[in-house]
């Protein structure tokens, strides 16, 4: 029956799932005003809304990311893909070893460093062999996915189900209560991408120059100097057809935009010149004598540059709904934003004036200090620049390494905690002085540990409330035409379209005690139901935008959002299928 406090939370949940379909704000601030909602209406206490920091799960969180973080700054994982990559040649072998690689490091690693560490080696291998990124980057991304899934620490999704388990009086989860499902499934998905992979995948590398133009196509602002060549030139007459892989997309008039532009439109002095193209238009069109300059901010670097490198805006980045010009980029990061490219949108207007959106590749002048003042930043991954690695002591790494599989396998079969297990892993990495103690702070994902914590908060708003059941009996409503079985594919179906076209911080929120209601009205082991909910919100292949890494890769490889789809949605299927099989004769459900 409806009450007061489950149309309140069917309201809230309506409106969480639309501001962040919609990027109304920050998923943060949206979760925030969700909590703050439930809280006035009743739904939550001040207590229970803040007993999500407190969580243990959280904290096994924070130190994991914090021991990637130690990982990565310590270069080891570079040195390992330099060796194992550096002798591939074909591009079967590449893809399978880069894939199994990756996964296995996914298994027990946060995989977005792992994924931008590795996006380097993926457009430097696949240039110097006249290959399409977009042949290696959705499986690269695929793998770090795949990989996570394996154990209860791949990925923050298995840890918010878990916290959300312990929070609704349930036993907590084992690390390789995922492995059963999560390892079949890894060797299927890597086997369906290198058998399948090269026919779905498209191959941007090799399309004309108008497709190349449409699929990676770079935003340039110029503007016409007092002393070009080109005023009171028509566009016709100004030369841009002799330009490699660039054309002029529109004019900037005393704050007018031109577009389109007629072949006999003059050239003004002052005139904003836009320009759409490939990388090297940027280097065409400045070095070409047409009296045609970048903005300041980028003259500026020019004679300082070092490098000329390409990022993409992460998921949770501070740039993103800042406009260029509010970025201070070259103040923070030693660099200018030369050009904009944003997959399937053309953008208009000149480059200061464009806000960023997570997603966005970036073409920047790089100083000197671009890559030291970057290396804690996690408001963008850099691209194109493979840095030699530093020197380490391997040896502390192995004892580290070491320690880590240790913590795991201990808290796998012994009554050790796993947050325990991990706090003496990073006390090891302390007194070894692998990285510098002041350096390991900056490495933590504080938007990350404000969903988690909101995450379980609205978790158990549904529950407090009585939505969670009222939901369920909707489903149950099925129950003459659907069997345990059945109704697990419906969860993870429903679970993973949420979380591919929202957040999986949000399926998960909503579905998991909605699952959890269903197994109990009937009357069936919960552990299923809990496990198939992580499974339907990390599993996420069918969007770019469900999951970071698919984010991360998504410009840099030209895809548009039915690469996703084609590829994604029969592994997809499969994940399904193949999950609630296992689940049902795992945990011994008639079906």
């Amino acid at each position: 029956m409806l009450t007061p406090s489950i149309i309140a939370i069917l309201a809230i949940i309506v409106f969480l799932l639309t501001a962040l379909y919609l990027e109304w704000f920050r998923p943060t601030v949206t979760f925030f005003i969700a909590i703050l909602a439930l809280v006035i209406a009743g739904n939550l206490t001040p207590k229970e809304a803040l007993e999500g920091f407190a969580n243990e799960q959280l904290a096994v969180i924070i130190l994991l990311l914090i021991i990637s973080d130690i990982f990565r700054k310590s270069s080891v994982i570079d040195v390992i893909f330099n060796k194992l990559f550096g002798r591939q040649e074909k591009l079967s072998s590449f893809k399978l070893t880069m894939m199994t690689v990756v996964a296995a490091f996914s298994a027990f690693f946060n995989n977005t460093p792992l994924v931008a560490m590795m996006m380097p080696y993926v457009n430097k291998w696949s240039k110097s062999r006249k290959i399409s990124p977009a042949k290696l980057l959705i499986p690269l991304s695929y793998a770090a996915i795949l990989g996570g899934c394996v154990t209860l620490i791949g990925t923050s999704t298995n840890l918010i189900v878990d916290g959300l388990a312990v929070n609704a009086g349930f036993q907590p989860l084992g690390i390789f209560d995922f492995t059963a499902v999560g390892l079949p499934m890894l060797v299927i998905g890597i086997a369906y991408i290198v058998l399948f992979g090269n026919k779905l995948l498209p191959n941007n590398g090799n399309k004309d120059k108008t497709e190349i133009q449409k699929n990676r196509e770079f935003l340039v602002e110029t503007k016409v100097s007092p002393n070009s060549l080109l005023i009171g030139k028509s566009i016709a007459n100004a030369g841009f057809r002799n330009l490699k892989g660039v054309y002029i997309v529109e004019i900037v008039r005393d704050k007018h935009s031109i577009s389109p532009i007629s072949p006999e439109e003059l050239i003004h002095e002052n005139d904003t010149l836009i320009f759409a193209g490939e990388i090297a238009a940027v280097e065409e069109i400045t070095s070409k004598n047409l009296g045609l300059s970048l903005p300041q901010s980028v003259k500026r670097m020019i004679e300082k540059r070092k490098s000329m490198n390409e990022i993409v805006v992460s998921f949770n980045s501070s740039l993103i709904g800042k406009m260029v010009k509010e970025t201070d980029f070259r103040a923070r990061f030693d660099a200018a934003i030369v050009a904009i490219h944003r997959n399937g949108e053309k953008l208009k207007g000149k480059i200061g004036e464009i806000e960023l959106r997570a997603g966005d590749v970036l073409l920047v002048f790089s100083g000197v200090d671009f890559l030291s003042r970057t290396k804690n930043n996690q408001a963008f991954y850099v691209l194109t620049h493979t840095e030699k690695p530093e020197d380490i002591n391997v040896v502390k790494v192995y004892v580290l390494f070491t320690a880590l599989i240790s913590a795991v396998f201990l808290s796998a079969l012994t009554s050790i905690s796993l947050l325990t297990s991990l706090a003496v892993v990073l006390l090891i990495a302390i007194f070894m002085r692998i990285v510098p103690l002041n350096e390991i702070r900056k490495g933590l994902d504080f938007e990350l540990i404000l969903l988690i914590a909101f995450g379980l908060a609205f978790g158990k708003a549904m529950v407090n409330s009585g939505a969670s059941i009222f939901l369920a009996d909707i489903f149950l409503s099925l129950n003459n035409i659907l069997n345990p079985l059945s109704y697990l594919m419906l969860i993870f179906i429903v679970t993973n379209v949420l979380a591919a076209y929202i957040t999986n911080k949000a399926a998960v929120a909503i579905l998991f005690p909605i699952s959890v209601a269903i197994a109990a009205e009937l009357n069936l082991n919960p552990v299923p139901f809990i496990l198939i909910v992580s499974f339907g919100a990390a599993a996420n292949f069918i969007t770019p935008i469900g999951y970071q890494t698919n984010l991360m890769v998504y410009g840099p490889g030209g895809y548009s959002f039915k690469d996703y789809m084609k590829i994604g949605l029969p592994l997809t299927l499969i994940y399904m299928l193949v999950s609630a099989y296992i689940l049902t004769y795992i945990y011994q459900i008639n079906i």
